[in-house]
């Protein structure tokens, strides 16, 4: 039997618009038919890459299609009673008063005793240690130096608890996650995700990007707020497409030398030229859903909000693998240079 065929995987952060990646990923994961070779994943793309090569390692496919739900599940039982008046993808009066709090008081001031619930449910949920020994793909965990806005990336065999609140650190709302005694932040500032590892550290020519920034905004903000707003997002999204355009510059100017095979597989030059000319990028985006969605919905925490998220994942998802899916593995379902050029 053939085997089936692997993909990388590129999962972009969003906060509570995470749950549209865990949609997306139960699909994949009921689909069946790829093979998961990297992930690589910032913030809430982070703790689905968590969750996914947890749940692969201890319970296959269906354990990670478990381990996604319980996740999502356990974050929605930390919020608060919503109003019953309240819709889904709202926040409550009391996390808008505390956000403007940030305005004028640091993480230590509004949290003085350092609680953190989301610590509190991976620390309980994840063994680290078997995940660092037995994880059955790689993972690529995007966080900022605090100190020196360089990208860090954490691997398989330095993955803690820390190293994924690193990467969902916004440093407004969370106190700063030192590892080996350096600062680190939200991965978004550098990179969201990191493209390049599954470039250089994974086998697979096809990777798949689960974008839930929008790449085109339907209007241009006018409001003070609105427009502080964009600003954020345009922050959090232009190492992304840097790199993405980065990868279709190349992809488009590549040249392989016209010379016999195996003298190509002996020059590290021709090698590097073919691994990128056989690059095969895909992508399931979410910005026609999200980008109508006020920005502060990132921050909303509910099961109703959260289910009708996943919903609309595992719909485009599942559009995706009837339209695109047998591509993989033999040619890109996406246009590089009319995207990122």
């Amino acid at each position: 039997m053939p085997e089936s065929p692997t993909i990388s995987l590129a999962l972009q952060g969003g906060g509570a618009h995470g749950a549209f990646t865990w949609g997306v990923l139960d699909a994949l994961l009921d689909d069946g038919r790829f093979r998961f070779e990297g992930v690589s994943g910032t913030s809430a793309g982070a703790m689905n890459a968590l969750c996914l090569a947890h749940g692969l390692m201890t319970g296959g496919p269906d354990g990670a299609r478990e381990t996604l739900r319980a996740f999502w599940t356990g974050i929605a039982d930390l919020a608060p009673t919503a109003s019953p008046s309240s819709s889904p993808g709202t926040i409550s009066p009391a996390l808008k008063m505390m956000l403007q709090w940030t305005n004028y008081l640091s993480p230590e001031q509004i949290n003085p005793f350092d609680l953190n619930p989301l610590r509190d449910l991976i620390e309980a949920r994840f063994d680290f240690a078997q995940l660092r020994r037995e994880s059955p793909i790689k993972l690529f965990i995007a966080t900022t130096h605090a100190n020196s806005g360089k990208l860090r990336v954490f691997g398989n065999h330095e993955l803690t608890a820390d190293v994924f609140l690193a990467s969902a650190c916004l440093p407004t709302i969370h106190r700063t996650i030192v590892i080996d005694g350096e600062p680190y932040w939200d991965g978004g500032y550098s990179a969201n995700p990191a493209v390049f590892p599954l470039f250089y550290d994974c086998r697979t020519p096809d990777i798949l990007l689960v974008l839930l920034t929008p790449l085109r905004y339907a209007e241009t903000p006018e409001s003070a707020e609105d427009i502080r707003t964009r600003l954020r997002e345009l922050a959090f999204n232009s190492t992304f497409l840097r790199e993405m355009r980065m990868f279709a510059h190349l992809h488009e100017h590549i040249a392989t030398p016209n010379l016999p095979a195996w003298l190509l597989d002996k020059l590290p030059i021709a090698r590097f030229e073919r691994r990128l000319a056989g690059l095969r990028f895909h992508a399931i985006s979410a910005e026609h859903v999200l980008g109508e969605m006020p920005s502060d919905s990132k921050l909303a925490v509910s099961h109703e909000f959260f289910d009708n998220l996943f919903a609309v994942g595992h719909a485009h998802a599942r559009r995706w693998l009837e339209k695109h899916g047998p591509q993989v593995g033999k040619q890109a379902s996406l246009d590089l240079a009319s995207l990122f050029y």
